[in-house]
């Protein structure tokens, strides 16, 4: 079997198929273009490995976030369970993250902004973990603080981890209906002067306070945020539905019963 000269393998043809000589000369910009093979070859195997790796993270931080809609109450710790369960999948998302993080570093943390767009799931999940235990927002530095691995957060992946924190919120008001709308023990106490105002706090308000910020922002001439945007105000809106149903209609109704929301269009309030 015949091979190439130069340093690299196999037999080295030109444009018509035909094997070159051993020794025939490179064009002055063979080195060149060898350096940029080079590149591209890095760059796509750096690629394929960011990909996989955020395909593992999104997939780890969806099953944190179905194990959190377990969760029954505000502002308590996690069961030993369910600290458990999260924690697994954490660890196994620092692994995950700590081998492509050296090929996230300056640059390239822009350069494969889209691949890794598993960022925004594990926002979703850090965000999500938080509020169940503190009942507030997680900040930007609380966010970047929580990730398990030397790479930054840009303002993109945590606003839109943000914006998908409010469908899950949905469906746990939807599933925990309780936490919709302020206790009656705490609207007492708060009727006779007492009570701190967290005590009382419902979800709807916090997703009301919350999506009010969000409408306050700059417009982002962006197709992408324009759909979240609308997801969150439906978001918002099933919520507000799901609260009316239990006030106003919750008392012709038998005990346990809950508002069938399924089949509410956007932006529409059933009538008494």
């Amino acid at each position: 079997m015949s091979s190439g000269g130069g340093g690299g393998g196999g037999v080295k043809r030109d444009s018509d198929g035909k094997a070159r000589a051993p020794n025939a000369p490179s064009g002055r910009f063979h080195d060149m273009f060898a350096h940029f093979r080079d590149e591209l070859d890095e760059h796509h195997d750096r690629r394929e490995r960011i990909v996989k790796a955020s395909r593992d993270v999104t997939a780890q931080s969806k099953k944190i976030i179905f194990t959190l809609q377990r969760v029954k109450t505000l502002n308590q710790d996690f069961s030993s369970s369910t600290e458990k369960d999260v924690s697994s999948r954490m660890a196994e998302i620092t692994k995950l993250l700590q081998s492509v993080a050296p090929d996230l570093q300056s640059v390239n943390r822009h350069r494969y902004a889209w691949p890794l767009r598993c960022l925004e799931e594990l926002v979703e999940a850090l965000s999500m973990a938080h509020y169940l235990r503190h009942q507030r927002l997680i900040t930007p530095s609380e966010a970047q603080a929580a990730v398990p691995a030397d790479i930054a957060l840009t303002p993109h992946d945590y606003m839109y981890g943000i914006f998908d924190l409010f469908g899950e919120l949905m469906r746990f008001a939807t599933v925990q209906r309780a936490a919709v709308l302020p206790r009656a023990s705490a609207v007492a106490a708060a009727a006779a002067g007492g009570g701190s105002d967290d005590a009382k706090r419902p979800i709807l308000r916090d997703m009301q306070e919350l999506g009010c910020a969000f409408e306050m922002l700059p417009h982002v001439p962006s197709k992408e945020y324009r759909s979240k945007m609308e997801v969150m105000r439906q978001s918002v809106r099933k919520v507000e539905a799901l609260g009316y149903g239990l006030v106003v209609r919750g008392s012709e109704r038998p005990q346990g019963w809950v508002p069938d929301m399924k089949d509410e269009a956007p932006g529409r309030v059933s009538p008494v």
